[in-house]
Formats: C-alpha cells, sequence, structure tokens
C-alpha cells in the first residue's frame, strides 16, 4: 500500500453467522460477507466501490467504521490502516474518538438515520459537540427564534452555519424543524451536514443519492464535490450507479459476491474493461444513438453468500469460466498487472503474465 494513502485495506475479510431457518431447509453456518478486499484511498481522492446490491459494498462501510454487530458478524481477517494506524486494534474509546470526527459516513437511508424527536440542529450540534468540544451552557439564542435545547450558542452558530453551507435555504428556521418536515434531498443534505460538521479526512457515502431524483441526485453529487475541493477530504463513494461513478470517481473497484474483481482508474476502467463482469455490466447501459430493442443482460443471478460456487464466483455466469475447469475450480487473486490497474480473472490481458512474473 502506497506511503501516501489516508485509508489501506490490506486483506479485510467480514464474515457474519446465520441462525437455522427450517422454512427454508437451511441450517446455521458463515456467510463469507466480505473477502480479501484491499484497496487504498489518498487525500482529496474519490475511491468508488460498484457493483449490484448484497455483494459486499455497505459491509466494507461498516467494517472501515467498526460498526458491524458484534453479534452478528466479525471481522475475521486483515487490517485497516488511518492515517498509518489500524483501526481494528484501537479500544472503542479511541474509535470514538475517529469515529464522525476523522472519518463520517452518509447512510443510505437519511428518513431512518436521523432521530425523529430531535431537530436536525440539535442532531448537528450534538456531533459538533461531542467531537469539537464547544460549550453547550451559553443561552443566547441564535437569531429571534428560541435556541435548540440544551444547546450552547456557539454550537448553535455552527450548526446553523453548517446547515447553510449544504445550500438549506433559511437556516435559523430550518434548523428547528424536524426531519419529517424535510424531503428527501434536504434529508440527505442534512446528513452530509452532519458529517461535515467536523471537518473529517475522509467521508464514506453509502449510496448518497439512492430514492432521490436525477436532478436532486446532481445537486448531492456537486455538493459533495464542492466540500470535497474546500476540505481536501477522501471520499468513499458507494453505488450501482454506473453513470455516478463514472462522473465523479478517481479509482473505481468493482465489487462481485464478496470480492473485488477490478480496480482501475475511471477512464481506463470504462474505456477497457478487463473482468467479464465489468464487460457485462458495461455493455448494459443504452448509449445514444443506439436502435436495439433489448440491452444485453449477464445471465443468471448473482450467487447466495450461504452458497458461493467453488472457484471463481462468477464462473457460472460467465461466458468463458462456465466451461474452463480451471475457473471452475481454483479463484482467481485480484492482482496488479500494470501500475493502478488489477483484476481477478484467468483470461483478463496481461494477467497470466504478471503470474509468471
Amino acid at each position: 500500500m502506497s506511503a501516501e494513502a489516508l485509508l489501506s485495506l490490506e486483506n479485510l475479510c467480514v464474515s457474519f453467522f446465520t441462525q437455522a431457518c427450517p422454512e427454508r431447509s437451511r441450517g446455521a453456518g458463515v456467510v463469507l460477507a466480505v473477502q480479501d478486499v484491499s484497496f487504498s484511498i489518498r487525500k482529496g481522492q474519490t475511491f468508488a466501490i460498484l457493483g449490484e446490491s448484497g455483494c459486499g459494498k455497505t459491509t466494507v462501510a461498516l467494517a472501515i467504521m467498526r460498526l458491524v454487530p458484534a453479534r452478528q458478524g466479525k471481522v475475521v481477517q486483515g487490517r485497516i490502516l488511518f492515517e498509518g494506524r489500524n483501526l481494528l486494534e484501537l479500544s472503542e474509546k479511541q474509535m470514538r474518538l475517529i469515529r464522525g470526527n476523522k472519518i463520517s459516513m452518509v447512510f443510505q437511508e437519511p428518513a431512518t438515520s436521523l432521530n425523529p424527536v430531535y431537530t436536525v440542529g440539535d442532531q448537528i450540534a450534538e456531533v459538533i459537540e461531542l467531537h469539537q468540544n464547544k460549550d453547550a451552557l451559553a443561552s443566547a439564542p441564535v437569531a429571534e427564534v428560541p435556541p435548540p435545547q440544551g444547546r450552547g450558542l456557539k454550537v448553535r452558530e455552527d450548526a446553523v452555519a453548517i446547515l447553510r453551507k449544504v445550500g438549506i435555504a433559511d437556516p435559523e428556521r430550518r434548523a428547528l424543524e424536524y426531519p419529517h418536515q424535510f424531503s428527501g434531498g434536504m434529508q440527505q443534505r442534512v446528513m452530509i451536514a452532519m458529517a461535515i460538521s467536523c471537518n473529517p479526512a475522509l467521508l464514506i457515502a453509502d449510496e448518497p443519492t439512492t430514492a432521490l431524483d436525477t436532478t436532486v441526485q446532481a445537486q448531492i453529487l456537486d455538493l459533495l464535490d464542492n466540500i470535497q475541493e474546500q476540505n481536501g477530504m477522501g471520499i468513499l463513494l458507494i453505488t450501482h450507479n454506473l453513470g455516478v461513478a463514472a462522473q465523479r470517481a478517481d479509482i473505481i473497484a468493482v465489487m462481485y459476491a464478496s470480492r473485488i474483481v477490478e480496480i482501475a482508474d475511471a477512464r481506463q476502467l470504462f474505456a477497457w474493461p478487463l473482468h467479464p463482469y465489468t464487460q457485462g455490466l458495461l455493455q448494459s447501459l443504452p448509449h445514444l444513438g443506439s436502435s436495439v430493442e433489448r440491452l444485453p443482460t449477464i445471465p443468471g443471478t448473482v450467487p447466495e453468500p450461504l452458497h458461493f460456487p467453488s472457484g471463481c464466483k462468477f464462473h457460472p455466469r460467465c461466458r468463458i469460466g462456465c466451461t474452463d475447469m480451471r475457473c471452475r475450480k481454483i479463484e482467481p487473486a485480484l492482482r496488479e498487472i500494470q501500475p493502478g490497474r488489477s483484476v481477478a480473472c484467468w483470461y483478463a490481458k496481461g494477467y497470466e503474465k504478471k503470474i509468471k512474473n
């Protein structure tokens, strides 16, 4: 991993433990949600993880934040290095100083992430109080409206300023309103406001535009770009939207069934995809001027985590791997075949040559 990396994941593996499920004739088992995931993010860089639902994207983010539920799952292998420190070796007290302060996360569903019984101003102010040690005892109001309960002047001023920064009009008034009084796009802006309130070095954005219309999607992504330019923070963007990844990411990692199968510069990936799964995803996109009646699709379905196939996990759906014995028996490791370009496929150009070297 690069010495300049802000965040580095090294061979990260996360497992979840399931209970018996009689109605589906299955016993308890271990779900390998994330296997041997390695990548790094530099300051000011946007790194996107692209993949279908259930491939392990969000689990990677939760592992970085140390939020994998202890009773249901566990990081069983690997290291998560942030500014040179292994987050997996920190105590919970030490991790709380990093989580929300140096590393923040925008969750997928803002409506379920915001507390419905507290005003948005209070929720932002709580983050600032917790991590910035701002005075919570002053009682003077920010404007002519009553202040959020129990918050000091400086904290409330900061909360209003952050709401203004993320483009919420009349922030003094809106800070006193509750999440249900905001639209989906405005709720996402509030979540971003909470995430950037402590000027984090790394922002994890988990599907930040899900369920938003196209115009609002563009506004949210532009907002993240502007904040990144101002603060120089790194962004880990988790998405299944190929267009979002193409327009916003510097580097893209493609995940399939718990593993990263390809990493490349965004332009390289879309111009010259190496892995058959990546090729299938890009071929399924509509193109301007195309007159085909039906877009190409990847045959088959994503395998269930409890029943991953042997060998390459993509081989049952691959035009080559479905008949190749090596693909069916031996899973290829992710290998760097040229600087900044990695792939996990026996038939990718340059893969065999790299192994021999």
